[in-house]
């Protein structure tokens, strides 16, 4: 199993006693300048690593404020290094970690404008060997977390009549991927009813579809995206305020030019 996006570690937000009724902030530290609350607010789920790490870094150089959620509290703050952005770890695949997560953005911050919602875990084999807690797992995370978290936030971007709920996806099958297919799938189909049921609200769904992204070394591998390059698409998406984007390789992109059955075959082969 390929883990992207929150890191490995559970490290959970810290509670402390507050009055009854009061919101529950995670545990906080604020990195580089002071934040300032009067610029955009970014939310960012899996900003430990890959392509959330970069898209956070893309939003910062924008100059917008940043609260950054993943499990690692370790990366997360390597994220922040030199920004005014705020660490929220949080593990959202727990019963409680969505809601949880958004109270404490939303009283650290007291809105957000756009949710980048890239927290998520790969399982790659056959299906049929594939354990029923894994299973579980990746729905958990994949699908069913992103859903609760953009419940519990979207009712402050519908009450200030601004907003933006990004969501990563993938359209096509692939070998040994069934899981995370199938929660990509539904992400792709909340994205569209969704966009839909928000029109004249002026809360906007987008919905981001990469190619293969080399997430695990270091250096670019050939004919495979780099966060930074999705990261580049999904700032420009917000910041154009498009329902959809798709983002390909130069691989793909000449298989699409030379002809619909070499795309297929490579899109199966590589997702």
């Amino acid at each position: 199993m390929t883990l992207t996006g929150s890191g490995p570690a559970h490290d959970p937000p810290a509670h402390t006693p507050r009055r009854a009724g009061a919101p529950v902030p995670a545990r906080t530290r604020v990195y580089g300048p002071e934040r300032r609350l009067d610029r955009r607010v970014a939310l960012v789920t899996g900003a430990s690593s890959g392509i959330g790490a970069a898209t956070a870094r893309r939003f910062a150089m924008d100059g917008w404020q940043l609260l950054l959620n993943g499990r690692d509290r370790y990366r997360l703050e390597r994220t922040a290094a030199g920004t005014s952005a705020v660490v929220l770890p949080a593990d959202l695949a727990a019963p409680d970690g969505p809601r949880l997560l958004a109270r404490s953005a939303l009283h650290t911050t007291g809105r957000v404008d756009v949710l980048v919602a890239g927290a998520g875990i790969r399982w790659t084999g056959p299906f049929a060997a594939m354990p029923h807690t894994d299973i579980d797992r990746v729905l958990t995370l994949d699908l069913n977390a992103t859903l609760h978290l953009v419940r519990e936030v979207l009712p402050t971007m519908i009450a200030a009549g601004r907003g933006r709920v990004v969501l990563l996806g993938a359209r096509a099958g692939a070998g040994e991927e069934a899981v995370y297919r199938a929660a990509q799938a539904g992400l792709a189909a909340f994205a569209g009813a969704l966009r839909e049921e928000l029109r004249g609200t002026g809360v906007g769904v987008t919905f981001v579809v990469p190619g293969p992204v080399d997430t695990a070394s270091r250096t670019h591998r050939a004919g495979l995206l780099t966060p930074g390059e999705v990261a580049a698409t999904i700032f420009d998406a917000v910041r154009r305020h498009r329902d959809e984007a798709h983002v390909a390789p130069p691989a793909e992109s000449r298989a699409r030019a030379l002809g619909p059955g070499l795309y297929r075959r490579l899109r199966d082969r590589f997702g």
